[in-house]
């Protein structure tokens, strides 16, 4: 603008004047002004042709360092071709502030249209107005510069990196169209045999490919498909589709040459960690290693665990006083890691139980003692409860504070890790009694199963494997839920909430010792209370360690007790509290019984073929680390349908010693008036497991004879499965059966 005689320039952003103004159309800057009258005139020239700027091709960014300086260049030498526009710009270059100015100005004048790093939809008319072939290109190079810029942005954020986003996407793409053109080649370059350009084979296979998930947070992967991979086959497949559909495109005679769009599902957007890519169609591969054992439907075998757990310990840090520790867990999830098992099952979400679910359970105050924040828990006043929990808490000679003498308790982290535990067994065993998971094993701590309404004892604060019973039997009305404990202590605190229901038949194998051994209950004479009368039953051994108790004397009571009992109630679901304490390796005051691993994973073998396979798993006791991850990963192993191990010869070969066999004759004498199946099999006590294995064989060849008799079952044979009441009043009514069996005792 010229005022008085004196040259003023016009910034980007606006006239310094009255009525000054920068109009932009497509980069174009046109300058107006006001010039007055008192000037002497001037020679009218022509109005000069407006400075041409290239419009960005092939999807350039126009926002891009490149295209900016471009720019720049034109606008200079705009600037000195035009004598009236000279005096208008201070001299030397272009500040960024000016710069950043033209960029503002243009993107508010721009109307709203696709982001640049997005590909034009198929039926855009730039990609109408195409051949086939260039179309074809033109979309790999949009998507392949779109897949490169993405991995850009994924990178180490910093500022630079973030300003430098679009050259090093160009940098890239013209890095990768060298690198995949052969020398010598253009964008017109010869075709390769098959009728496709180097170029084109390499980048139509990456939109063709199946469904691949790209780690962007892996700036360095470059995905490759070697010749005869799924995935090869599965683009050759796709591209053969797409060239049969533009083939009957063109001999339709469609007048435009357009692309249809077709349907996709959503997918991930490109700025998660893992984005698919390509079509969704599923490339047949091989299946689960459970999968066949886990049809019908139904998923495979889950885990259950998480680290909060680990912190409840003795304020004295002190492991090796206390067994019951955070290690056994690492040890545990580290042989699962370890042997690759547990990337073959399914890790659930983990989750604190709420209060109102450990209360179903639990007493209020019980409840509210060990389950609240330290900030809650100091403003429980324990005296308005009648009953309440615990009167003091026991100052340890490690200088710790326990519950009682053995069950340590920190103020910070015990209540978190407790509900933890609850919750982690919740979540399992709710996902398989909906059929999401076929089976699991919660990895969990502290346990369970010692824990009564209103006390804790013996390591245990809230019964995790009650507490998952009685929220099945309320949330999904499950009217039969089998627990089976066979941790070597007996589950006091389980039997005493379900002394009395008939919809949880409560079975218990443990050492007993006459009740001197810890914590003294579970007496074979201990049958339940009123409707829950039969639904207690206690596999107590006694007899001390002499010898010890085995694999022999664990699968004579799982085969004449434990699994015809099981049969005959026909639970929906089968809660197992597994403790390992049985497991060689615990001294005796711990257990000093000797069970192996692989008779464990027997006996959870057997429990699968129950309820359809729902079994749930959850740890409770085991002190001896290595005994303890053996006898994990023998059970998960059963739980996943591996090959069971074979049991060691010595157990093999053995018969139950006779502690055992006038147990197990106690307890068939005691429960058959609750379930008389078990008089079908007091004489198999004696078994070893190799002379039950031939009576079993034996037995299958007598029922495929007896199904080819003309003479058919009766009814009462045909019933499967009787129910608690039903059981209880039919087993009055019915005649005692005859003792075909016992002349061989």
């Amino acid at each position: 603008m010229i005022d008085g005689g004196k040259l003023i320039g016009v910034g980007e952003g606006g006239g310094a004047g009255e009525g000054g103004r920068v109009g932009h159309t497509r980069g174009v800057s046109t300058v107006t002004g006001t010039i007055p009258l008192s000037l002497p005139q001037v020679p009218t020239l022509p109005p000069p042709l407006p400075p041409y700027y290239p419009i960005p091709m092939d999807g350039e960014m126009s926002t891009s360092p490149v295209c900016i300086q471009r720019q720049m260049a034109l606008l200079e030498g705009a600037v000195v071709q035009h004598p009236l526009l000279t005096g208008m710009y201070p001299p030397g270059p272009i500040t960024d502030a000016q710069v950043a100015q033209v960029r503002l100005s243009k993107v508010n004048q721009r109307p709203l249209n696709r982001t640049q790093s997005a590909p034009l939809p198929l039926g855009h008319p730039v990609l109408a107005a195409l051949s086939i072939r260039d179309r074809q290109a033109f979309l790999e190079h949009q998507y392949l510069k779109q897949q490169l810029r993405a991995t850009v942005l994924t990178r180490a954020g910093s500022k630079n990196h973030v300003e430098n986003v679009e050259e090093e996407t160009e940098a890239a793409v013209a890095q990768e169209m060298q690198a995949t053109d052969p020398p010598g080649s253009g964008p017109g370059s010869v075709s390769r045999p098959g009728g496709r350009s180097h170029k084109r084979c390499h980048v139509t296979g990456m939109l063709d490919q199946g469904p691949e998930v790209i780690d962007l947070t892996d700036s360095g992967a470059h995905h490759k498909y070697e010749p005869g991979t799924p995935f090869q086959i599965h683009r050759e497949f796709l591209l053969r589709q797409q060239q049969q559909h533009q083939s009957s495109e063109c001999l339709a005679g469609s007048g435009s040459l357009r692309m249809h769009h077709t349907a996709r599902p959503l997918s991930r957007a490109l700025s998660s960690p893992l984005v698919t890519l390509g079509p969704t169609t599923e490339v047949p591969g091989p299946g689960p290693p459970n999968s066949k054992l886990n049809g019908k439907g139904s998923g495979g075998t889950a885990l259950a665990f998480d680290s909060l757990m680990l912190k409840h310990q003795c304020v004295c840090g002190n492991n090796a006083i206390h067994p019951e520790h955070g290690g056994r867990l690492q040890s545990i999830w580290a042989r699962l890691g370890e042997t690759g098992l547990a990337t073959r099952c399914e890790k659930i979400r983990s989750r604190k139980a709420s209060l109102d679910e450990i209360q179903c359970c639990h007493t209020e105050a019980h409840t509210l003692l060990f389950g609240t924040n330290p900030l809650n828990r100091q403003k429980l006043d324990l005296s308005k409860f009648p009953e309440p929990p615990i009167k003091s808490f026991v100052l340890l000679p490690c200088g710790g504070v326990g519950v009682d003498s053995d069950t340590t308790w920190d103020e910070l982290h015990t209540g978190s890790a407790a509900r933890m535990a609850v919750g982690c067994v919740l979540e399992l065993a709710f996902k398989v009694a909906q059929g999401e998971m076929r089976n699991g094993f919660a990895v969990v701590r502290p346990p369970g199963h010692h824990a009564e309404p209103q006390q804790a004892m013996g390591f245990c604060f809230f019964n995790n494997i009650a507490i998952a019973a009685r929220q099945l039997r309320y949330h999904l009305g499950l009217e039969k839920i089998l627990i089976v404990d066979w941790d070597v202590h007996h589950g006091n605190g389980t039997q005493s909430i379900f002394y009395d229901d008939c919809h949880v038949l409560y079975i218990s194998i443990h050492r007993h010792d006459c009740g001197n051994f810890f914590p003294g209950t579970g007496g074979p004479t201990e049958c339940g209370l009123d409707d829950g009368m039969g639904f207690n039953i206690n596999i107590a051994w006694s007899g001390g360690l002499v010898p010890p108790i085995g694999d022999s004397e664990y699968l004579a009571a799982f085969r004449t007790v434990i699994m015809p009992i099981a049969r005959d109630f026909n639970p929906d679901i089968v809660l197992v509290s597994s403790g390992f304490d049985a497991a060689a390796g615990h001294p005796p005051p711990l257990g000093g019984y000797t069970v192996s691993p692989a008779g464990f994973a027997h006996m959870t073998r057997q429990l699968m073929s129950l309820a359809n396979g729902k079994v749930v798993l959850a740890l409770e006791g085991g002190y001896d680390l290595p005994s303890v991850c053996d006898c994990t990963e023998a059970c998960v192993r059963a739980l996943l349908g591996d090959a069971l191990p074979p049991l060691p010869e010595s157990s093999r070969v053995q018969q139950p010693c006779q502690n055992a066999i006038d147990t197990l004759q106690k307890t068939i004498a005691i429960q058959a008036s609750h379930w008389p199946v078990v008089r079908k099999y007091a004489h198999a006590v004696r078994w070893s497991p190799l002379e039950a294995e031939s009576h079993h064989e034996n037995d299958e060849t007598v029922s495929a004879l007896a199904s080819l008799s003309v003479h058919t079952p009766s009814a009462a044979q045909q019933q499967p499965t009787r129910h608690t009441s039903v059981i209880k009043s039919e087993s009055k009514k019915l005649p005692p059966e005859e003792p075909m069996e016992e002349d061989s005792k």
